[in-house]
């Protein structure tokens, strides 16, 4: 059983088959039946397998807990591909990149540095989406 939670909202209770989840250390996978864990997310692409279907997640910051039959992702931001609004995504991606293009004493780099990676990540799933519809 995977559960996805954001801040605001519930976006996944399923039963799945494999998970895929951005660690702060690393990537990591899980299966049914994983010893019992308890991580800190990165931003990242979260991927979860129902048979032979995949679906791709957004996931910025927040924690995980594996037990061997339930993965609960407690994330500050999360969005599901399809949901990702790809315009927004890429206006936010210019303004980060013209945010670490700025002399030192003006920007905060490591915010601008996260802003890009998180909307790189949005982008690259929700490429994700286009590319199985």
């Amino acid at each position: 059983m995977l559960q996805i939670v954001a801040a605001d909202r519930s976006l996944v209770n399923e039963t799945v088959d494999e998970v895929e989840i951005p660690g702060f250390d690393g990537y990591f996978g899980v299966l049914p039946g994983h010893t019992p864990l308890l991580a800190v997310l990165q931003v990242g692409e979260l991927w979860y397998r129902q048979g032979q279907e995949k679906h791709y997640v957004s996931i910025s910051f927040g924690f995980a807990e594996v037990q061997p039959d339930r993965v609960t992702i407690l994330a500050q931001v999360a969005e599901k591909a399809d949901e990702i609004d790809v315009t927004r995504a890429e206006a936010a991606k210019k303004r980060a990149e013209q945010r670490l293009a700025l002399p030192a004493m003006d920007v905060d780099f490591e915010r601008a540095r996260i802003s890009l990676l998180k909307s790189l990540i949005r982008l690259q799933v929700a490429s994700r989406s286009r590319t199985r519809a």
